[in-house]
């Protein structure tokens, strides 16, 4: 049940009564979508104008961004509930270069306390990690009771882009396709509430984001020349992807497929399911009050010529503006 009663009632383009948009969040999104296309859904492999989600189309703006301020106000219900609980939660989201993970954790996570929510994006092992157990610098960040842990991308790295690019032997491949179905059992007979999603991308829309992102000075960081190579090894990835749901798609653990053509409904569909999955309640906090401010007792503020002070640019913008 939703925590906005009568939701259903109010306009597309309107939080419900007794809550409001975070206006500049709203509108920093609605730039970069415009600026950037992130927004942008494909039209599958064979430009069929399908969105690869099996939808019957692609969501309106107005109602993707209704739906997604009343999933992100269910988050912060599970925030809090695995506050109260001191329940632990690990979201992996692995899936094709470009597929549309960073922007759906983005968006998990824009109303969330990062102090209880935290991504994890580690870089490249360094020469010491390369000699521990594979799992061993993952374990390092896994949650406490109380929060949640956003892998963006993780342990699968090896049998993905290690396994394709020829980064890790046949043996340590072998060992990790053994070993990680028994980590994962672990996590879960230990009370880890472990979620794993795999984002699917079609050929043809990877590649339109990849020229999106090679085409835009703001964007070109996201690409590297892994990814570029990713390109000519599609089918490599594609078998590596297959072997490796053979292997760690068990019942304790399963895999979630997320169609990410369309990212507005790769978004909503992930979050949705991610709230199903997990039996968390609205937990009932302590009314707050803002108390009245006290009297002066006196102080008298430090002149501002006796501190260093950020000059004011937006002013010069401000006065930029007026002149004809």
């Amino acid at each position: 049940m939703s925590c906005f009663p009568g939701w259903d009632a109010v306009r597309p383009d309107e939080p419900p009564k007794g809550y409001e948009w975070d206006r500049e969040l709203v509108e920093a999104t609605r730039w970069e979508a415009a600026v950037t296309g992130s927004d942008a859904g494909g039209k599958g492999k064979a430009g069929s104008g399908t969105t690869g989600s099996g939808s019957a189309g692609r969501l309106k703006r107005s109602l993707y961004e209704n739906e997604l301020f009343r999933l992100q106000a269910e988050l912060v219900k599970l925030q809090e509930w695995v506050r109260a609980e001191h329940a632990r939660i690990v979201v992996v989201f692995e899936g094709r270069d470009a597929a549309g993970k960073g922007s759906t954790i983005k968006r998990v996570t824009q109303y969330l306390n990062p102090r209880i929510a935290q991504i994890v994006a580690l870089p490249a092992p360094t020469e010491r990690e390369q000699t521990e157990w594979y799992f061993q610098r993952y374990i390092r960040h896994l949650p406490a009771g109380g929060h949640i842990v956003l892998f963006d991308r993780s342990w699968y790295n090896r049998a993905g882009v290690e396994r394709v690019m020829g980064f890790c032997t046949k043996e340590e491949y072998g060992r990790f396709l053994h070993q990680c179905p028994l980590f994962e059992r672990m996590l879960v007979e230990d009370g880890i509430l472990l979620r794993k999603y795999w984002f699917s991308v079609s050929d043809a829309e990877q590649q339109r984001r990849f020229k999106s992102r090679l085409d835009d000075p703001m964007r070109r960081w996201k690409l590297s020349t892994m990814d570029l190579e990713s390109i000519s090894r599609w089918e490599d990835y594609s078998r590596s992807k297959d072997e490796m749901f053979v292997h760690t798609d068990i019942p304790e653990a399963p895999w979630y497929v997320v169609e990410s053509d369309d990212k507005r409904s790769a978004r909503i569909n992930m979050i949705a399911h991610l709230l199903s999955t997990i039996p968390y309640q609205d937990v009932k906090r302590t009314p707050l009050r803002l108390p009245a401010r006290p009297p002066s007792k006196g102080y008298i503020r430090m002149p501002k010529g006796m501190q260093t002070y950020v000059p004011d640019y937006a002013a010069g913008l401000v006065m930029g503006a007026r002149r004809p």
